[in-house]
């Protein structure tokens, strides 16, 4: 057994602008090979495009998006006797919001368009309408879990 004392788990402080620690965690996820400032330009032009689009507060917007993006469940590959089960696990609020900042930037990267913040502004305000790749993703997430129901028993 370890002697080392348990890691505390540091969340980012929050952005200036919206005082918001869920921003920053996104301009993080967008942040490039250390470019803090670019990534920043990005999300506040994309928050700037959200609030022309949509005459609302982007900052309620983008929390709607990624509570819509959130999953409840996700499976996890468990080796029992010399097999592998995909088995379902429920997730954890932490994970649920990074897997729905993650598929929120990488479907807005694969978007066609012109500048990443007008792709990030689409992506958002499509994830919540309830609409767009992500929310595809989630789906698809939770139908995966779904059908491996009856290897829930090997649940960790």
């Amino acid at each position: 057994m370890s002697r080392r004392n348990i890691s505390k788990k540091r969340l980012p402080q929050p952005d200036f602008m919206y005082n918001s620690c869920l921003v920053n965690l996104l301009i993080l996820r967008v942040l490039k090979s250390g470019k803090k400032s670019i990534a920043k330009n990005i999300v506040y032009k994309a928050f700037q495009i959200i609030r022309k689009k949509t005459e609302q507060d982007p900052l309620v917007i983008f929390e709607k998006a990624i509570q819509n993006a959130s999953p409840l469940v996700e499976v996890k590959a468990r080796r029992v006797g010399g097999s592998t089960y995909q088995v379902p696990v429920e997730v954890s609020t932490f994970r649920a919001t990074n897997l729905a900042l993650r598929w929120v930037i990488q479907y807005s990267q694969q978007r066609v368009g012109r500048s990443m913040a007008i792709k990030l502004a689409n992506e958002i305000i499509d994830a919540s309408n309830e609409i767009g790749n992500t929310m595809k993703k989630k789906e698809e997430t939770h139908k995966m879990a779904e059908a491996n129901k009856a290897f829930s028993h090997f649940r960790y």
